[in-house]
């Protein structure tokens, strides 16, 4: 019997030196970070998060060198296949959701667009601010890169699957985006609510052809009168789920989704 119990606390010790590792999605980052810190807290555990896109988390599922994906799109086909073809089931949890965002540069006097300005200004149709009601400035368009599941998101809902322009810059991350459009006039962007700070403004934007605008706030998110509203997922093998059980379980308690939304989330029911 003290033979099995000391193999047993062995494996315990050894699980918790391993830890969990979570990657993928820049969106659900901060609140990956979050969660992860008040629950090492709270259970002396070993939770480390890394971004990098929802493309790159999912690949790391399949190559076994994370243990949760963090996505902010559902998985794709292909992925699903590599997953199967590997004999690896998975689960798919919604942890929070997100209000995209759009920013600008605070100086800029432009504060509301519609869908389809936005459509224009990302596919490069519009290309001066003048065309939209702003000053005769040029327009700087940023994005996030094609394994960006936000980039995804924001091409099929907001550009309604139509290319983004070859001149817009694709950024690595979502911060280098805040980065880039509160240090460039001309500068528009998207980022997570979570991301939103007193260095960019956001955008209101409208989705009936300029009859409503609507800020982007935790209020209009919650209320569904806000247009552009996502959930957040986090994937992970059944193999593994007695390993990440009561991490996902303290992240949709309660308490889990309450920080989630003081963290600048939608709780996910």
């Amino acid at each position: 019997m003290k033979k099995i119990a000391f193999i047993l606390f062995l494996a315990f010790n050894i699980s918790q030196a391993q830890g969990i590792k979570i990657k993928g999605s820049d969106t659900v980052l901060p609140l990956g970070q979050k969660e992860a810190e008040a629950f090492n807290k709270k259970s002396n555990a070993n939770v480390s998060v890394t971004g990098g896109g929802s493309g790159v988390g999912i690949s790391s599922l399949v190559d076994g060198t994370t243990d949760i994906a963090a996505s902010s799109r559902k998985i794709k086909m292909d992925e699903k296949m590599r997953l199967q073809e590997a004999g690896k089931k998975f689960k798919e949890i919604v942890v929070a959701r997100d209000a995209l965002t759009v920013i600008v540069h605070p100086e800029n006097k432009v504060s509301q667009l519609t869908r389809e300005q936005l459509e224009g200004i990302f596919t490069g149709k519009i290309k001066n601010w003048k065309e939209v009601g702003g000053a005769d400035l040029k327009i700087v368009v940023y994005s996030r890169e094609t394994s960006s599941g936000t980039y995804e998101f924001f091409k099929e809902i907001v550009l309604k699957r139509k290319n983004f322009s070859s001149s817009v810059l694709a950024m690595p991350a979502t911060g280098a985006i805040v980065q880039s459009v509160s240090q460039t006039k001309g500068a528009i962007g998207y980022v997570g609510l979570a991301y939103l700070d007193k260095s960019t403004k956001a955008i209101k934007v409208s989705f009936d052809q300029g009859k409503t605008y609507t800020e982007s706030n935790l209020q209009t998110a919650k209320a569904g009168t806000y247009p552009i509203v996502r959930p957040l997922f986090f994937y992970y093998l059944t193999k593994d789920e007695t390993r990440v059980k009561a991490l996902v379980d303290y992240i949709l308690s309660p308490v889990g989704q309450t920080l989630a939304e003081k963290s600048g989330y939608i709780s996910a029911k």
